[in-house]
């Protein structure tokens, strides 16, 4: 696991309406603080990333469909550095997934459906505090295809 990173399980609660679907309380021992929340759709087999933070926290849920979401610490003296950590998100395993600054990342849409993924950022969005990279022409040590076996 990549130093820094949480991975926490989240609850589900259904009743014969419905579903909740709980994310993040300003009282749970891992928030940090608010910047703003928004969802990002995807679609199977697409992939977003790869990009990275310097100043914002994400705290990434998936609440519908499935994705890969890989982590690729770059860190100058970080005790993980060059590791890459692959967490696969959805109803299956609804988990919130805090990811500090300066940490790459990225996910792909897996299984037949778009996925909906919420993120409740420590910042509202700043174009000039991420940086972004092409997914598949990069340096880091990662591939985006399908791995079978």
């Amino acid at each position: 696991m990549i130093d820094g990173v949480e991975i926490n399980q989240l609850d589900i609660i259904p009743d014969e309406r419905g579903l909740i679907l709980k994310m993040l309380r300003n009282d749970d021992s891992f928030f940090q603080d608010f910047g703003e929340i928004y969802f990002s759709a995807i679609y199977p087999d697409v992939v977003k990333g790869w990009h990275i933070h310097t100043k914002m926290t994400l705290n990434y849920a998936v609440i519908s469909g499935s994705i890969k979401l890989v982590l690729y610490d770059d860190r100058e003296g970080s005790p993980t550095r060059g590791e890459v950590q692959e967490i696969f998100l959805g109803r299956e395993n609804y988990k919130l997934v805090t990811i500090p600054p300066m940490i790459w990342n990225g996910f792909k849409g897996i299984g037949t459906e778009p996925a909906i993924v919420a993120n409740c950022s420590t910042i509202p969005h700043d174009p000039d505090e991420i940086k972004r990279m092409d997914p598949f022409e990069n340096e880091i040590p990662y591939s985006w295809e399908l791995k079978n076996g």
